[in-house]
Order: structure tokens, then C-alpha cells, then sequence
């Protein structure tokens, strides 16, 4: 027994008298970044939209997760979508072989701006009208100190904060200035935002997941109803790396020996063995694949990326804790694809994210039922005991 839940595109897995013990309490939706693999939590709330359900009383968001809960509040189904299928997968957004050659960045700009615009205009006006009085945070982490901060979403300075959380270490050009301090992707020291949300005074915390239902944080095993870590950073780098290999493969033999040459010769540098150490070399995207691509374009690894590492696998080991074993006062409930999904975080096929978003679409719908059908249960036995104290009372 464990006071939290798991629902996919295919099965729920819900200890419901344990839940109905949290469900009148406040609840928040928390939304992991994961690039375009984001386009799974898309899929999951274009399906509240499309349901009207809308039961939350604080957002929480990273990177991609963040754009997506703007979308969710401004009330624009399929919004999300077109953002990862038509623009990130633009050659103006990100281009393997610009960045390479140019050391042309990740524009997320460039994103932000033709969303705002025809066709697609984000309405952040009714944004703001359906947030009320609700609070909406997208996470960021600080430059100088690394620590997590959120700041408010859908205020007057919200194209800022997206570019912010989405700010992803050695694919953007330096830190993004917002309220005068300087941040970098919220990934790297809260990838997911839900301990944020219990801080402060969630009771029930719904976050939709970029990792298929069997990663390390699947929660422990409950009671049934009869009815590897992946984030906008996490394998960004590992991607490229693939991409730039295929691609040298292809053109030459030759290059394709002096490719694995430069790799090897990455390795035997005094820094591999020490990053090797530091959880697994895994970090957002691998520190074996960062520090190798960074020697292979002729940049240092310097000890800000070091820290990095290290700050994202404490916290991200303690979210692994927190959503494994949530706090007493509190109830999880995930939701996730059931399966890996076929995005990576760059560089996707548009017929894998369009296969990922299906799954989003599946789990949402799924949760919906599971959860209408839970506060339905809970309501009735509310009703009941009441009849029974007003019956006892005569």
C-alpha cells in the first residue's frame, strides 16, 4: 500500500480507499519537461481540453512542460502539438549541422515568436483569465547559485520565463536575464517540479511523465482497479552525438576513423574517468556525451559544467525518492506512456512524435475516467455519512 498512483494509455493502478483519504485536499499538475518528447504531455492535456477538465488549483512546469501548461490555461487544443510538430522540428530552431560547424544555437526565440503569432497565436490574455487566481510556476535554475526557482507564468514578462526554463546548457548562448538575475533550464535542478507543488500545500499532485510507466520512478506496486531518465536535457547531447556519427558514417569511412579516434582520445583525458563517477555518467543528456562532443568542437569542460552534473543528480535522486515515496500528507498520482516513447529529445521523426502524441491522448483520456470515477465514489460516501449524521441527530 502506498499513497500513490500510476495510469497509463493502458492500465490504472490506484489504491482508491487510500486515495479518497486525500481527495478533497488542494491539488496541482505538475508537467516534466523531456523536449519533444513533450509531446506526450501535449497529447495528455489536449485531452482535458477536450473534456473540459480542469479540477487543479496550481501548475507547475519545465521547460517543454511549461509551454505546454500555457497552452492548457489559454484553452488552444492542438497548440502544444503544432509547437513541437511544426516548429521544433524547423531547420530555424535547431540544425545539427549549424551548430556544429557555426556553433549556431537552439533558438528558442525564434519558437516563441511564430507561436505568439498567426497561425498558431497563443492567447496569453485568456491565459491569464482562466488562471484567475490560481498560481502557475515554470521552474528555472539560477546561474551563480544553481539552485531552483519558479517564477510566475503568464505575466507580462511570460515569453521570457519560457525561454528561461528552456534554456539548456551548451545549446543556448549564455544564461537568459529575466526580473535582472540570470537563468539557465529549470532541468537542471528541478526536471520535476513536484516537491515545489508539496512545498506549498498540495495535497494531491497529478504529474505527467516524458518516461515510460517502468523507469526508476515507477511507483511501488497497489492495488488495482477492476474498471530511463529522460528530460528535455536528458539526452539532448547523446542525440546529437548519434546524429553527427550517422551522418559521418555515411559520407566517409576515413572521417568515421578519425571520428572514433577523437573519442577515444576523449576518454583518456584526466576528466572521463572522474565524470564516469558521477551517477553513472547519466546526468540530463550524459556527461560522457557532453564532455566528448565539448572536446570535439575545441571547447573545455570546465568545472560550471561539473557543478551542473552534480546539482541535477542530487535533486533528481531526490525526486526519485519523493515520487517513490511520497510524503504522508500527500498522493501522487502519475501519469505515463506505458511504453518508451519513439521521441528523443531532439531531432525527432515527425511520425514518432505524432505516434507519442496518440499515447498522450490514450493516458489522458484514462485519467480523466479514473479520476472522475474516484471523486464520484468519494462524493457518494460523503453524501452517505452526512445522511447518517443528520439521520443520528434526529
Amino acid at each position: 500500500m502506498t499513497n500513490s498512483g500510476l495510469i497509463t494509455n493502458t492500465r490504472t493502478v490506484i489504491d482508491n480507499n487510500l486515495f479518497s483519504q486525500y481527495s478533497l485536499g488542494k491539488t496541482a499538475l505538475v508537467a516534466q519537461g523531456g523536449g519533444q518528447r513533450g509531446i506526450f504531455t501535449s497529447g495528455v492535456l489536449d485531452a482535458f481540453l477536450l473534456s473540459n477538465f480542469d479540477p487543479f488549483d496550481e501548475f507547475y512546469g519545465t521547460s517543454a512542460g511549461a509551454l505546454n501548461l500555457c497552452a492548457f490555461l489559454s484553452r488552444q487544443p492542438g497548440l502544444g502539438k503544432s509547437f513541437i510538430v511544426d516548429l521544433t522540428t524547423h531547420s530555424n530552431f535547431f540544425n545539427l549541422f549549424g551548430f556544429i560547424r557555426r556553433k549556431q544555437y537552439l533558438d528558442m526565440r525564434w519558437a516563441l515568436d511564430k507561436i505568439s503569432a498567426y497561425p498558431y497565436q497563443l492567447d496569453i490574455d485568456m491565459g491569464q483569465r482562466v488562471k484567475g487566481n490560481r498560481q502557475a510556476f515554470a521552474a528555472v535554475t539560477d546561474f551563480c547559485s544553481l539552485k531552483d526557482q519558479y517564477l510566475p507564468m503568464l505575466e507580462h514578462d511570460w515569453f521570457d520565463v519560457l525561454v528561461a526554463t528552456s534554456a539548456i546548457p551548451q545549446l543556448v548562448d549564455g544564461p537568459v536575464v529575466v526580473r535582472d538575475q540570470s537563468y539557465i533550464d529549470g532541468g537542471v535542478s528541478a526536471a520535476i517540479p513536484v516537491q515545489e507543488a508539496w512545498r506549498r500545500g498540495n495535497r494531491v499532485i497529478v504529474v505527467i511523465r516524458t518516461e515510460d510507466a517502468q523507469s526508476d520512478l515507477t511507483p511501488s506496486p497497489v492495488i488495482h482497479n477492476d474498471g530511463t531518465s529522460e528530460t528535455w536535457l536528458s539526452d539532448s547531447f547523446s542525440t546529437l552525438q548519434n546524429q553527427w556519427q550517422q551522418k559521418m558514417s555515411e559520407w566517409s569511412k576515413d572521417w568515421g576513423d578519425f571520428f572514433e579516434a577523437q573519442l577515444s582520445k576523449a576518454n583518456q583525458h584526466s576528466h572521463a574517468q572522474h565524470l564516469n563517477l558521477i551517477n553513472g555518467g547519466r546526468w540530463l543528456f550524459g556527461a560522457s556525451d557532453i564532455y566528448r562532443l565539448s572536446h570535439m568542437f575545441g571547447e573545455k569542460f570546465d568545472s560550471g559544467i561539473a557543478d551542473m552534473l552534480m546539482v541535477h543528480y542530487q535533486t533528481y535522486d531526490l525526486t526519485q525518492a519523493f515520487l517513490n515515496q511520497p510524503p504522508d500528507d500527500s498522493f501522487v498520482l502519475q501519469i505515463a506512456p506505458s511504453e518508451t516513447l519513439k521521441s528523443s529529445s531532439l531531432l525527432s521523426n515527425v511520425d514518432d512524435i505524432l505516434h507519442d502524441y496518440q499515447l498522450g491522448l490514450d493516458a489522458g483520456y484514462r485519467f480523466i475516467d479514473s479520476y472522475q470515477a474516484l471523486c464520484i465514489r468519494d462524493k457518494q460516501q460523503l453524501d452517505s455519512d452526512s445522511h447518517w449524521v443528520l439521520a443520528n441527530r434526529r
